[in-house]
């Protein structure tokens, strides 16, 4: 059973992640977007229950069981719908110990188009998305669109994103499932630059 000072320890560490995210450039205008974690070796997640992560605080960290049951902190309605995304990747993954919800302009754009982003760039070689990042099919937030992004997932991959809506990333830890969410952005950028010089053309000898 969880003690209070593994409480204290896991909430802190999720509001220097979500500050993390809001430090960086991956926000859109209205600051959405939503973080999760979850302790190594144990069934339950941390989760932002905040409409942005611009100053989020300690306040709005509630605590849950991967079956969605809230066990510290109010989960407002809005918010509830969306964390069934992170559960959804957890069930899934075992290895994932933090997810990444964001609109990140850029990546957001290929997901609203619904066109993948493929491996153009390098340091997505390096890095381990040398398959890209697909597009899931859209759906309602919810139950449905979990479906979905539980039906997209596959060992070893880290990103998708989720047609007209946004991107999700994870990885075993925070700092790792930011640095993947700014990789995919960073191509983002690339291809819709270099859409102006006859678009991207793909590392040869990856995947098609």
């Amino acid at each position: 059973m969880e003690t209070t000072g593994d409480y204290a320890q896991y909430r802190d560490e999720l509001v220097a992640a979500a500050t993390a995210v809001a430090n960086s450039e991956l926000l859109s205008l209205s600051g959405h977007g939503n973080v999760s974690i979850r302790p190594a070796g144990t069934d339950q997640v941390y989760y932002t229950a905040a409409p942005t992560l611009r100053g989020f605080g300690a306040q709005s960290v509630v605590r849950l069981d991967l079956s969605g049951e809230v066990l510290q902190g109010t989960l407002p309605p809005l918010s509830a719908a969306a964390v069934e995304m992170h559960l959804a990747v957890y069930r899934s993954r075992p290895d994932v110990g933090c997810v990444l919800h964001t609109h990140s302009p850029a990546a957001t754009t290929f997901a609203v188009a619904g066109r993948p982003i493929r491996a153009w760039a390098e340091p997505m070689v390096i890095f381990g998305l040398d398959g890209g990042v697909p597009v899931v099919p859209y759906a309602l937030r919810g139950i449905a669109a979990a479906k979905n992004i539980r039906a997209a997932m596959t060992p070893g991959h880290y990103a998708m994103l989720l047609e007209n809506h946004g991107v999700l990333t994870f990885h075993e830890s925070a700092k790792q499932a930011l640095h993947v969410a700014i990789l995919v952005e960073e191509a983002a950028r690339l291809g819709l630059s270099a859409a102006a010089l006859g678009g991207p053309k793909d590392i040869p000898g990856r995947p098609s």
